[in-house]
């Protein structure tokens, strides 16, 4: 699939305020608008961040196993976190069959709570899409300081692991998608129909317990986010943000009802169920994102476009698409695929809030075309 961060680059020089189409060896054809010249440093390298259309952008029909790379076999997970991600796992499902039985026998909570779940699944699940994913992990655009911490933080706040352990796994994911060493992949565990169901099972809540979290390998696969001082504040901190994102709304409840009843129920509703309902979109993207839906473009995976997760998901559903262009800030290529998650990067940019927005070359769309 190509190497991670900063293995191509390229020498091709911009002015800034150009629009450039910049053909770099071992990716696709990208287009880059609103060029900004500055340099920033890193550990090991310093790259001029108008020369970046290569970085992270993988070529997935590459096959030849990669230099770097001396071993793709799955880590063990420590007892440790075979226990903090089992919490994670249940506690929320326990949340959110209370309140399926809670409802059942009390009726209608109110309006209140339903906002609470819409909203917090909302602004935690774009803070995922838009910031971990679209911003950190693949940097389809760039933004102001303020703007980037802005959805740090949301992203945190879903429950989904601290930005950078997320973005390492992500593009670990991406160098071996469908292929041994991939995190996720529901495929590979031989045929039949028990290995088919244990194989989705594995992509989608079996892969937390193995090692892909405890051992993210943040140099190898993040190092331009190890130097980030607010990442890295966050990363610290990354479990105050987990018990924020569960006292905000029942602070909020009790706030509402007066009462330790709201506590309880904006814990459970805009806490657990949301929390749950999050977790569960999410990981479908890694497990039926891969086994159905539609493919437009050739990916070298088993990467599928699903309308559902899509909508689900804020846009990540077309997720062929985002395998076959990487660093895409628009997963929804074609008008009638919904993307929410590049709608809200459109109106950044209209808003001088995101700039260096990299989408696909049509060339490169024709090219990877399944005929």
């Amino acid at each position: 699939m190509g190497l991670p961060l900063a293995a191509h680059q390229t020498d091709v020089q911009h002015q800034a305020g150009d629009t450039v189409t910049t053909k770099v060896p071992g990716t696709v054809l990208l287009t880059t608008s609103r060029i900004r010249t500055s340099t920033f440093h890193k550990k090991g390298f310093c790259v001029n961040n108008q020369n970046e259309s290569a970085l992270l952008e993988f070529e997935p029909d590459t096959a030849a196993p990669l230099a770097r790379i001396d071993n793709y076999s799955t880590p063990p997970a420590s007892r440790a976190q075979k226990i903090a991600m089992g919490t994670a796992v249940t506690v929320p499902f326990i949340g959110f069959i209370v309140a399926v039985v809670l409802t059942w026998q009390v009726g209608w909570m109110g309006w209140s709570y339903l906002a609470m779940i819409v909203g917090g699944w909302a602004i935690t699940a774009l803070g995922v899409t838009v910031g971990f994913h679209r911003l950190l992990a693949h940097r389809s655009f760039e933004t102001y300081g303020w703007v980037r911490a802005f959805w740090m933080t949301m992203g945190a706040l879903s429950v989904q692991g601290s930005p950078m352990v997320w973005c390492a796994v992500h593009r670990r994911h991406h160098e071996r998608s469908d292929k041994q060493g991939d995190p996720h992949s529901p495929h590979g565990h031989n045929g039949g129909v028990w290995s088919i169901m244990k194989g989705f099972l594995h992509a989608h809540i079996g892969w937390l317990f193995t090692g892909f979290w405890s051992t993210p390998e943040l140099r190898r696969y993040v190092p331009d986010l190890c130097n980030d001082r607010m990442l890295k504040l966050v990363d610290r901190f990354y479990y105050a943000w987990v018990a924020a994102s569960l006292l905000a709304p029942a602070l909020l409840g009790a706030l509402i009802e007066q009462s330790w009843k709201g506590f309880f129920l904006g814990l459970l509703w805009g806490g657990l169920v949301r929390v749950f309902l999050t977790h569960h979109a999410t990981w479908s993207i890694n497990s039926v994102c891969h086994t159905f839906g539609t493919r437009e473009y050739r990916s070298g995976d088993h990467s599928r476009n699903n309308f559902v997760c899509a909508m689900l998901t804020f846009g990540e559903g077309w997720h062929n698409n985002h395998h076959a262009f990487p660093t895409s800030a628009r997963h929804g290529l074609r008008w009638w695929q919904i993307d929410g998650s590049w709608m809200v990067i459109r109106l950044m940019e209209r808003l001088g809030l995101a700039w260096n927005i990299r989408l696909p070359a049509e060339s490169a769309l024709e090219a990877k075309r399944i005929k």
